[in-house]
């Protein structure tokens, strides 16, 4: 399991993995370290501790530093990649 204590200075640097996301009210996001969205738009997310999401206007190409739980079906950004 991966260790996303914020005692872990390199929790947010490295990947191991990437996935492609689709944004979902029900898809629950084990072990993700960021989400990079290649086209602009909403993003609507919970993080790791959280249980309310929040949405997050970004230009194409970001990289968001974000423990993400969940990306939302509200989501109008698109090519989202997942890091973990």
């Amino acid at each position: 399991m991966a260790d996303f204590r914020e005692s872990n200075p390199s929790a947010l640097f490295s990947a191991n993995n990437l996935s492609a996301v689709t944004p979902s009210d029900s898809t629950v996001l084990v072990g993700v370290r960021a989400l990079w969205v290649g086209g602009a738009g909403t993003v609507s997310v919970i993080a790791y501790g959280d249980s309310t999401a929040v949405s997050i206007v970004v230009p194409a190409g970001t990289l968001l530093p974000i423990f993400a739980k969940k990306v939302m079906a509200a989501t109008t950004a698109t090519s989202i990649v997942a890091f973990y």
